[in-house]
């Protein structure tokens, strides 16, 4: 059994998703925002919401896993520079929790739950709903933290029967 954090980072806004993995089945744990708004304009207040908001997650499901989505390069690079702080903030907090980091792009995390890397938020949300079987769909952060989760248990699950294909190989050919 594992328990996986996603973070969909933002500066204003970042998401957080958790769920619980045993076996093939995935249960959802938890979900929401970290909302870094009220800080204003002041980036190095709305970091360290971000990272107490990412630590008091962490504290209260005690993920195993922690999964979050990489930076892409923005048509504003400001805003890419923004994002790549918030990341940071949610990171170091895995990082004190002893977390290890798995990094995802955009594109794998919608080719993973949707099934085409070209997905749009909506697309992502309906499959969630679908994949956790919630009674109601998840705000679009949320929705985006938990695919991160979801990406990680599908690549995790798929790495895992194929590092056992591999060993099991392995020793046939030993013996």
């Amino acid at each position: 059994m594992s328990i996986i954090l996603g973070i969909d980072p933002g500066s204003r806004f970042t998401g957080y998703g958790v769920i619980k993995q045993q076996g093939r089945q995935l249960t959802y744990l938890g979900s929401g925002c970290i909302k870094a708004l009220s800080q204003g304009d002041d980036l190095g207040s709305r970091l360290q919401t971000i990272f107490a908001g990412v630590s008091e997650i962490i504290m209260q499901f005690k993920p195993d896993m922690f999964a979050i989505e990489q930076v892409f390069m923005a048509k504003n690079p400001d805003s890419a520079l923004k994002l790549g702080q918030a990341r940071g903030s949610a990171i170091v907090a895995a990082t004190n929790n002893d977390l290890t980091i798995y990094e995802y792009s955009a594109r794998q995390i919608k080719q993973a739950v949707v099934g085409t890397g070209g997905a749009d938020k909506s697309q992502v949300q309906h499959m969630v709903k679908t994949m956790l079987k919630l009674p109601g769909t998840p705000q679009a952060d949320a929705a985006d933290a938990l695919a991160v989760a979801l990406c990680h248990a599908n690549s995790f699950d798929n790495i895992t029967k194929l590092s056992g294909q591999a060993s099991k190989t392995v020793r046939g050919r030993l013996r």
